[in-house]
């Protein structure tokens, strides 16, 4: 479920209006997603060609005053030849308009479907397009603290409870508080920052063929560790959905397409165990939280945490450390 806002087709027709976009043919609700309202529009010219856009409506979830951030950032990334969607100004210039006190963007359609069972080309692919939009955003020029660091794993995990991660698996209270304590004491500082993705999941890249068409959903993109954006990208990608097998020809291939474009320097490769424990760990942290807290009548479809437990396990394991030498 990911339309919790109801628009009629006159307020539809009136939103697209506000863009020099064409003439509103149709509007259709999507269904992936949980933060935001989504459509699909498609419109058509002066000269009758269809054109098709991604209408979002923000809900309760997403702060207002990053907008800019994200959608500039969109742009900025477009503009060099990243295979990122661009946002569509308003007639006024602006990046997002207001309706009845929500915000809401249109957002260029991108061509593509997110794969579920990727092949190494795939990952490769993925690994090269990750870094291209890591050198690009190096003059991006606007910064957002990440609001899904280590302290709001913290937050997360403290606000589950002991009792909680319990019921969750009786082993996950003790990973929990082994690797936060370890996470706390270790985690580097000095390593290149740059502007990260830090949600690159495969339903966030659409793809043909081997192909990257789209990177898309920048809602949690912030100023952090790069290779940490590495790190997220390989723990979403390089293990079986429950976390139970580990894709050795996809961890290869995802980090030889990241290095054919922005080399890993030394220091960020010997960080990666630690950085992908961490990237664990923030996975875990929402999706404990989300199990624990989500009323039992919502339409969402929760996501198992031990999915994330396991990778971290694999991650904290000094015999895995090598999937990451050069």
């Amino acid at each position: 479920m990911a339309v919790y806002t109801r628009l009629g087709a006159e307020e539809m027709a009136a939103i697209i209006g506000a863009f020099d976009v064409g003439t509103l043919v149709s509007a259709k609700g999507i269904a992936e997603g949980v933060s935001n309202s989504n459509w699909l529009i498609e419109t058509q010219d002066s000269s009758g060609a269809a054109r098709r856009f991604i209408l979002t409506v923000y809900e309760a979830r997403t702060d207002v005053q990053d907008l800019p951030f994200f959608l500039d950032l969109l742009d900025h990334l477009a503009a060099r030849d990243c295979p990122v969607p661009r946002t569509m100004h308003d007639r006024d210039g602006a990046s997002h308009r207001f309706h009845e006190g929500k915000a809401l963007a249109l957002i260029e359609f991108l061509p593509g479907v997110s794969v579920s069972d990727p092949a190494p080309a795939q990952a490769r692919a993925v690994g090269a397009a990750l870094a291209q939009v890591h050198l690009a955003a190096a003059d991006f020029g606007c910064e957002r603290v990440n609001s899904m660091g280590l302290a709001a794993w913290q937050q997360l995990l403290g606000d589950c409870g002991r009792e909680g991660l319990e019921a969750i698996h009786p082993e996950l209270a003790r990973i929990v508080e082994h690797e936060l304590a370890l996470l706390s004491a270790r985690w580097p500082a000095n390593l290149p920052r740059g502007v990260i993705h830090a949600d690159l999941f495969p339903d966030n890249v659409l793809m043909l063929g081997d192909t990257v068409t789209g990177l898309i959903d920048f809602y949690f993109a912030c100023t952090d560790i790069t290779a940490y954006d590495v790190a997220v990208t390989h723990a979403a990608w390089c293990f079986n959905a429950d976390g139970t097998r580990f894709l050795p020809a996809l961890s290869s291939a995802l980090l030889e397409g990241y290095d054919s474009v922005r080399p890993l320097l030394d220091d960020e490769r010997k960080a990666l165990p630690l950085l992908a424990r961490g990237a664990a760990m923030r996975f875990l942290a929402t999706r404990a939280y989300d199990w624990l807290n989500t009323p039992d009548d919502a339409l969402v479809t929760l996501k198992d945490p031990m999915a994330f437990a396991r990778r971290l396990e694999f991650y904290a394991n000094p015999a895995n450390a090598s999937i990451f030498a050069s």
